[in-house]
């Protein structure tokens, strides 16, 4: 086999996981819903409900700039920050793999001259936030889905292990001379980590300096906080613009559950992982799957939209194109 050809497979069997697991969602959803009931579903939502909606969700997506802001210690100015965001969004609705983590660590870094691995850690803080308030949501909502206890087990093991990574994150920033000289004396076996990695350690540290500093620390999960209200407000404007009405703490229940599956490995976009996990966590509160596919369609549209226009006005600033980020993001994956 050519070394083209070696590639191209390599490419195609790093993408088949998730390619599989999105057609199989799918197939599930074809063979759970009628297409013309998802029609009239969407023929009879309320779309005065929408600017409210959109609004919401823009919301959510400042807040978190300003979340992620606060993690970068105000490095980077608020707008640069949000673009980034944006670039980020849209490169991962674009690419597998979630490599749109990595492309907005590499153009915030390139444009607010900052190392990329700085950047990346506080990506890594960012997620751990949304793991713990995905589970927690999970954690206050199951039993009132399920009427039983069996379920808070998982999402506790969750919440554990997140505080656990986030400990762990700070004993590292809060000691980084020690590691630094362990690791020194540690790397001198290990050329590639002496050469490559070790040079990077600052920066990778120094972007979990917010963990050391609590004033920072609280305010960064307050706006992430924030971002996830105001995008639970998004989505329960939409849940109830359909046929049916949808308490409040319903949205907790379908905004954890679709968190935890679109973290699964998938097609670009989370297409059908996304729509089948609403679909799924609504179908247990009772509401038939056409019309939970519907909302999901139109709430998985304003995400990818939005993002997508944000994203891609600001990949054109930064003269890059979606060709030139995949070389990149390939390479330095």
């Amino acid at each position: 086999m050519s070394e083209p050809d070696a590639a191209v497979w390599h490419s195609i069997r790093r993408w088949f996981p998730g390619l599989l697991i999105s057609l199989l969602a799918i197939a599930l959803l074809l063979r759970l819903t009628n297409w013309q009931d998802v029609n009239q579903a969407l023929a009879v939502m309320d779309l005065r409900s929408l600017p409210l909606a959109l609004l919401y969700y823009l919301l959510s997506m400042v807040l978190r700039a300003f979340a992620w802001a606060t993690l970068l210690q105000h490095k980077a100015t608020l707008r640069r920050v949000f673009l980034a965001l944006n670039e980020g969004y849209m490169l991962n609705n674009v690419f597998p793999f979630r490599l749109g983590e990595l492309g907005r660590a590499l153009l915030l870094g390139q444009s607010a001259n900052l190392s990329p691995l700085f950047v990346l850690s506080t990506i890594v803080i960012e997620r751990a936030y949304d793991l713990a308030i995905a589970s927690g949501l999970l954690l206050a909502t199951l039993p009132l889905v399920l009427g039983v206890e069996y379920a808070r087990p998982a999402a506790l093991t969750t919440l554990a292990l997140v505080g656990i990574g986030l400990l762990g994150m700070f004993l590292a920033a809060r000691n980084r001379l020690r590691l630094k000289q362990f690791l020194d004396r540690w790397a001198g076996r290990w050329r590639f980590f002496r050469r490559r990695l070790l040079p990077r350690l600052d920066s990778l540290l120094d972007g979990l300096g917010t963990l050391t500093r609590p004033g920072e620390f609280f305010i960064s999960v307050a706006f992430i906080g924030a971002s996830w209200l105001s995008g639970a407000a998004e989505i329960h404007v939409l849940l109830n613009s359909g046929r049916f009405t949808a308490p409040f703490w319903w949205t907790g229940f379908v905004l954890g559950v679709i968190s935890v599956g679109v973290a699964l490995p998938s097609a670009p976009a989370a297409i059908g992982v996304y729509e089948a996990a609403a679909v799924g966590a609504l179908a247990l509160l009772g509401v038939p799957a056409a019309d939970a596919l519907a909302f999901a369609i139109l709430a998985h549209l304003i995400h990818v939209v939005v993002t997508g226009m944000f994203g891609g006005y600001a990949l054109i600033r930064d003269g890059e194109t979606l060709a030139g980020m995949y070389r990149k993001l390939r390479g330095a994956h």
